[in-house]
This record gives structure tokens, sequence and C-alpha cells, in this order.
């Protein structure tokens, strides 16, 4: 005699999908706690989470700069070998100059971010403008408005924001990231 095999019912809810994971909740609560507690000291000390978002930025630009510079010596017969390897060069400068004054690569990050914010924010506006006959264009136009508008504040607050803007953001991101993991970690818990 062989076991029956039961499976799962297809318009049942959406748990059988999560089920894998609910055996590993307390993961998602133990990282939940781990970012909420990352965040509150990144609001403790703006300045230290700033420096800490650009030296992060500087560390990945000389790992690009290695994997660019080695891609280079593999392509080398290729044409684009002095492509890669001035492209390798550049991010290591640029990586090596963020470690050498941390301040300045933070103004221009800042900076960048503005200038991102601004772009973004103008497209999604054109995007929504341009989609007036569907429902729910109006959303698409006021996300495209807000985020112009924190642009244009970041812009406006430049270079004075410079050492706290990114310290904030990553504050931020960090303790919502948190309350994601935690809540969903909690919810798998008690999921039935």
């Amino acid at each position: 005699m062989g076991t029956a095999t039961v499976q799962p019912d297809p318009h049942s809810s959406a748990i059988p999908a999560v089920h894998p994971l609910r055996s590993r909740w307390g993961w998602f609560v133990v990282l939940g706690i781990l970012l909420l507690v990352l965040g509150l000291f990144a609001f403790s000390n703006i300045l230290v989470a700033t420096l800490a978002s650009v030296v992060y930025v500087g560390v990945m630009m000389l790992v690009a700069a290695v994997a660019e510079i080695l891609h280079a010596f593999s392509v080398r017969t290729w044409g684009g070998f002095l492509f890669w390897l001035l492209s390798g060069i550049l991010y290591g400068v640029a990586g090596l100059l963020v470690f050498y004054n941390p301040a300045l690569a933070a103004g221009i990050l800042t900076l960048v971010l503005a200038a991102a914010l601004i772009v973004a924010g103008a497209l999604r506006l054109g995007v929504g403008i341009r989609s007036r006959p569907i429902d729910g264009w109006g959303w698409v136009v006021a996300s495209g408005t807000v985020t112009l508008l924190a642009g244009i504040v970041v812009a406006l607050g430049w270079p004075v924001n410079t050492l706290w803007l990114l310290g904030m953001v990553l504050a931020i991101d960090l303790t919502f990231q948190g309350v994601m993991a935690l809540v969903f970690g909690l919810a798998l818990k008690s999921a039935v």
C-alpha cells in the first residue's frame, strides 16, 4: 500500500505559498530587530551615518574598479580594452577620493541625489499627465510631484544639508526595513 499525498486546494488562501517561510519567522524577527537598532543608532548620530553611507559608496567604487580592470585584461584582444581599463581607473580614483575627503564626497552624493530626485520626479510627472484618461493617473502625478519637490528641497538646502541628509535617509531606510521585517516575521509566526 502506498501513502496518499494531500494536494493543497488551489482556491485556498495564500498560506501554502508562505508555508516554507513560516519555519523561518524567527530570522525575520531577528533581522527586523537588528535593522531597528541600526536605524536608531543612525538617528542618534546622523553625521556618523552619513559618513558610513559615503564610505559604503567608496568601497563599492573600489570593488567596481578592481572588477573592471580585471575585466579589461580578460578582453584585451577585443577593441574595448582601453574603455574598460579607463573606466576601472576612473572608479578607483573616485573611490580613493571618497576616502581622502568624505565630506566632499557627501556633498557630491547629496547633489547627485537632488538631481536624481528632480529628474525622476519630472519624468514620473510627465508619465502621469500623459496617462490622464487611465484610472489612477492622479497618483502617478502626485508621486512625481512629491519626488520633484523633494529633489528641489534637497538642491536648495545644498551644501548645508550635506552632513546630515544622507545619514537621515539611511536612518529612515533602516528603520522602515526593520519594521517591515519584524512585522512580516510576526505575521509568519501567527499564520495558520
